[in-house]
């Protein structure tokens, strides 16, 4: 074949095509298992660390079998016998999209030094993309005892301050009911008060308004469960309506 033809430069660029294409899918498939076995490993670091502890990648797995006793279903505040999904492989983000009494959502209880613990994930919107986290509650079932956040692109030193200890470090001993009603926590202007409020980032209006908004809407659907291990309160659920999202 005559190299310097139009008929072999195209001849080459179609198999160089084909084989860089194949060379990238086996590549592909083949990190798949270990891409996925990470990603497992920091959603069990980021459950972890609601309670406060640092745990390594490499130690997610064997610390999650330790302190993570049970993991379970909820829908309509009712543990689910036979969930169409297990717990910890729920996507947040397909839960969320439906009516809040329709949700099959994912709770992790944990018990570490003595103490049990609640553990709920939660999902919103920052300004440039999603926003999520946990919160764990102390067996009461509303004081929160730690908080964790993270997000996909909200701008660094702003909307990116939500998973820095400058804002989680609010969280612990905020209360989410008022005499046995459901109230989530507010996010202020730099004037937070009381047991339900915590102050916003400064500069980042839209993302601390994100965070208000999920911590409501994720955090509801759990209450009625939550508040019913506590004997010494009634456990109407009420919407939030004492918690207004601040204008930042």
């Amino acid at each position: 074949m005559n190299v310097n033809s139009n008929s072999y430069t195209y001849l080459f660029s179609v198999v160089m095509v084909v084989l860089v294409a194949v060379l990238l899918s086996v590549a592909a498939l083949s990190l798949k298992p270990a891409q996925e076995a990470n990603i497992q490993k920091e959603k069990k670091q980021e459950i972890l660390q609601s309670l406060g502890m640092e745990i390594s990648r490499d130690d997610a797995d064997a610390a999650f079998d330790t302190y993570i006793t049970e993991q379970l279903v909820l829908k309509g505040g009712k543990i689910q016998a036979n969930p169409e999904t297990p717990a910890f492989d729920i996507k947040m983000a397909d839960a969320l999209a439906k009516p809040t009494n329709e949700r099959e959502v994912p709770l992790f209880i944990a018990e570490r030094d003595g103490k049990i613990f609640y553990i709920i994930p939660v999902r919103g919107k920052g300004l440039w993309g999603p926003i999520w986290g946990y919160v764990s509650i102390l067996s009461d079932g509303y004081t929160i005892a730690g908080a964790t956040f993270g997000h996909k692109g909200e701008t660094p030193g702003l909307g990116a301050e939500i998973s820095t200890p400058v804002f989680t470090d609010q969280f612990p001993g905020k209360k989410l009911a008022v005499n046995g009603a459901y109230q989530s926590i507010s996010v202020r202007k730099g004037d937070a008060s009381g047991d339900h409020q915590v102050d916003g980032i400064s500069g980042g209006t839209i993302t601390s308004v994100g965070v208000e908004s999920m911590l409501n809407d994720c955090l509801q659907p759990y209450m009625s469960y939550l508040l019913a291990r506590n004997p010494a309160l009634t456990i109407p659920v009420a919407a939030n309506s004492d918690s207004l999202i601040s204008v930042l």
